[in-house]
């Protein structure tokens, strides 16, 4: 059973983590805080980001923390916020691909995207792009991406990734989940061609108690519990996404959740990747599609 207390001294080493203020987020900063590591909260809400900030440094721990504010939802502001990160800074060791938003009412990025996969997929897609210069400068760096059981009933549709069509908020957020599985596992084939020693890893966190389900009505939130089951605190959700960063058995472009209940509840394991999410077709198209429409290339 891997815990936050198998986490090794982090001291020296950098993270970045999108969404660091809240939940999933908040509590990975936290263990690797507590572990001795220098890590970039990379989030929306400045309020919110140094309250945050404030508490995890009232804890025990050894490491330091920087605030820095991030859009997903806008390209521009990406690409603004990884300039000032690179300018800043010589190396990242692990960027965890965290932030992202759940069955919001319908509406797009600033850039067109529906919400959800523009936020959860395009906007992590576009930071890792942007930062992978520096990533390359730290031996056996790595990229973790955030994903969700929810992966497990998405599909890509490309002729609807801004809402061309219609909206539902289920379906779409279990599209944006199932690309940052695709995402992975394109990415961890592409740096094995380059020859690179990046690492691309996904984690999903199980059933939490987090902020993530705000916009579910009180009925759809009991019902959504009485399907899954008892929902885990936040830091134990977070686990995953901690083993996939630094754990040394954790294996390139694998998927890492919860070892119990099919994946809602326990402690790190690696998890199967049912075929929708190994289709490598699809991978392809889609990482072609973020290409074209950001005009970012690499790899």
């Amino acid at each position: 059973m891997w815990t936050n207390k198998n986490i090794n001294n982090q001291s020296g080493r950098t993270f970045l983590v999108t969404g660091a203020n809240s939940g999933i987020g908040y509590e990975t900063t936290k263990a690797l805080y507590e572990a001795g590591a220098h890590i970039i909260m990379a989030c929306r809400d400045m309020d919110r980001a140094e309250e945050a900030a404030k508490s995890i440094n009232s804890k025990n721990g050894t490491g330091s923390l920087e605030i820095a504010q991030l859009n997903l939802a806008n390209l521009n502001a990406i690409k603004d916020f990884a300039e000032q990160i690179i300018k800043k800074h010589n190396k990242i060791d692990v960027l965890i691909n965290n932030a992202g938003v759940m069955i919001p009412p319908a509406s797009k990025t600033d850039d067109g995207f529906e919400l959800q996969f523009g936020v959860n997929f395009m906007g992590h897609y576009a930071l890792s792009a942007y930062l992978y210069p520096l990533l390359k400068q730290s031996p056996n760096s790595r990229i973790i991406t955030v994903s969700s059981m929810a992966y497990l009933h998405g599909k890509i549709d490309f002729d609807n990734l801004k809402s061309e069509r219609d909206y539902e908020p289920m379906r779409e957020y279990a599209q944006s989940k199932l690309a940052n599985i695709l995402f992975t596992l394109e990415l961890q084939r592409r740096i094995e061609a380059a020859g690179d020693t990046v690492v691309s890893i996904a984690a999903q966190p199980g059933a939490n108690k987090t902020e993530l389900s705000r916009h579910m009505s009180d009925v759809d939130y009991k019902a959504a519990v009485d399907r899954v089951g008892e929902l885990m605190e936040p830091w134990q959700g977070a686990l995953p996404s901690l083993y996939a960063a630094i754990a040394e058995n954790a294996i390139p472009g694998r998927l890492y959740g919860p070892d119990q209940d099919g994946g809602y509840r326990g402690y790190p394991a690696e998890s199967p990747i049912t075929p929708n999410g190994t289709d490598e077709t699809v991978a392809k198209q889609l990482w072609a599609y973020a290409e074209q429409v950001t005009g970012i290339k690499y790899l």
